[in-house]
């Protein structure tokens, strides 16, 4: 059976063979930056003291940027002015080698320029300027040409509506009869208040408040979701619903189905200006690579909590989501196969492509040194494996007084710490023949060692694994803990 872990992987390893179509209103998002320091004696404002500007794609623009930092090509179709900004658009457009496609001018429409103020982080004010216009007859003919065109070698298309008029109906027509005509999925990401408008795309993509405005009532909680989603697909063509709900993450609901709710992923949030996009682009590149909704969800729930945890209208890379993705599984998986015997969950995590950490000890008395190694040895693998002495092995080791602890009561201590996957008793005075049959990637000792010399390091560097060395609490160890306790 495929493992969530491997399924997300799969996506990631998908995103570079893909081609995506970003169709809708592009904007230029323009960051302010600086610092204040004082106060406006004019006005009761902060004077911000300007310190460096930036500019970049917004909007769908913003969309096609995610899916190139992920490793899509990207496809873009909108209009824009024929203005300055929109210069500076066609110019950022052009510096993104990974994305192509067309913006086309029109002299009587203003390009949309929001421009956000920011000190230490912070937003401070926001300018928007903008004019909503629909499109002439021709640019509109022109632009619905360009989908068609494009869509020839899309792997899906994404319809982001900002509500500036670029989403006409003849355009959400022609994205719709490209999605039909090549087979592949079309996620609309909506605004307003009619949803029934978009026909009948695989996705419609509205946050919460959207929602709530399309249905004329509140949906906050779990079952005010779940009766919304109803509601709402129930009056739709669409195939699916899914409504991004900020930190509460996202709930979807396709025809015929049941409403599922995923929660958001747990992360310092910084500023949110563009998760929806990159929301928007991750589930594109999922669901363009076959993956079921959930399973794309999960995926877009990932991109979105990186992108939060940033400044600005921000991307996020393959290398992040990977990193990210391994680090949720790691986590989150951490003790499912407990039951299991040893050998077929060293199986489980070699299949999943998990790196397995070995380190030992006696653990008579735990204490903050013994942590200290453990949470070190576990923070450079997936999983780990700890050997602990049996209680003849201690007491030839350290004496006929020791173990203080017997092995049961140690071993149930060390599997009860949130390091720890497994543990492992061995008979012998070294852990030599253990570290042979587990044959780990990692192996950790704490002390003033050298790796070299470390028992198992030649197995383990011999099959291109690594040895490291703990970095030991002064002064914590059981003996010390012992004579302590014997001194009073």
């Amino acid at each position: 059976m495929e493992s969530a872990y491997t399924k997300l992987e799969d996506i990631c390893e998908a995103a570079a063979t893909l081609n995506i179509l970003c169709v809708g209103d592009a904007m230029l998002d323009r960051f302010v930056y600086g610092q204040v320091e004082r106060v406006s004696p004019e006005a009761p404002i902060p004077v911000l003291r300007q310190s460096s500007k930036e500019t970049m794609l917004g909007a769908v623009g913003n969309v096609a940027r995610n899916l190139s930092s992920m490793g899509c090509k990207t496809s873009i179709a909108s209009v824009i002015g024929a203005d300055a900004a929109g210069d500076e658009l066609v110019e950022a457009l052009e510096a993104n080698t990974n994305i192509t496609g067309e913006l086309l001018r029109s002299p009587v429409r203003q390009t949309t320029v929001k421009s956000r103020y920011i000190a230490g982080g912070q937003q401070l004010l926001r300018v928007d300027e903008e004019v909503v216009q629909g499109l002439t007859p021709e640019l509109e003919e022109k632009l619905c040409a360009l989908i068609s065109d494009f869509g020839k070698t899309a792997s899906a298309i994404l319809l982001s509506d900002y509500a500036k008029g670029v989403v006409t109906p003849a355009v959400i027509s022609a994205c719709l009869e490209t999605a039909v005509t090549h087979e592949i999925p079309l996620i609309v990401d909506p605004k307003g208040t009619d949803f029934q408008k978009y026909g009948a795309p695989d996705v419609i993509k509205p946050n919460a408040s959207e929602l709530s405005t399309f249905l004329g009532y509140s949906v906050k909680e779990n079952n005010e979701i779940e009766t919304g989603l109803e509601d709402a697909l129930s009056s739709l063509e669409a195939k699916a619903l899914l409504v991004t709900r900020s930190a509460k993450g996202l709930s979807f609901l396709e025809k015929g189905g049941v409403v599922k709710h995923l929660p958001a992923e747990k992360r310092e949030v910084f500023d949110v200006s563009g998760a929806g996009d990159t929301s928007l682009a991750a589930l594109g590149i999922a669901l363009a690579a076959g993956a079921s909704l959930e399973d794309a969800s999960r995926f877009a729930l990932i991109a979105s909590g990186i992108v939060v945890g940033k400044t600005g209208t921000a991307t996020v890379s393959m290398q992040e989501l990977r990193a990210a993705i391994a680090q949720k599984y790691r986590s989150q998986n951490r003790g499912q196969k407990a039951h299991l015997p040893l050998d077929e969950r060293i199986a489980e995590w070699r299949k999943d492509g998990l790196t397995i950490g070995f380190t030992n000890g006696c653990f008579d008395i735990l204490h903050a040194g013994h942590l200290a190694t453990l949470e070190f040895a576990a923070a450079h693998c997936d999983r780990l494996i700890v050997g602990m002495n049996s209680d003849a092995s201690v007491s030839r080791l350290k004496g006929p007084t020791r173990p203080v602890n017997s092995q049961d009561d140690r071993a149930r201590l060390l599997n009860g710490l949130k390091p720890v996957d497994a543990v492992v008793v061995f008979e012998e005075d070294t852990p030599l023949e253990v570290i042979s049959q587990l044959q780990p990637d990692l192996l950790v000792k704490g002390g003033d060692y050298d790796a070299n010399t470390i028992v198992g390091a030649d197995i383990v560097k011999s099959k291109g694994g690594d040895v490291l060395i703990a970095p030991t609490l002064e002064g914590r160890s059981t003996t010390n803990i012992l004579k302590h306790s014997d001194d009073h």
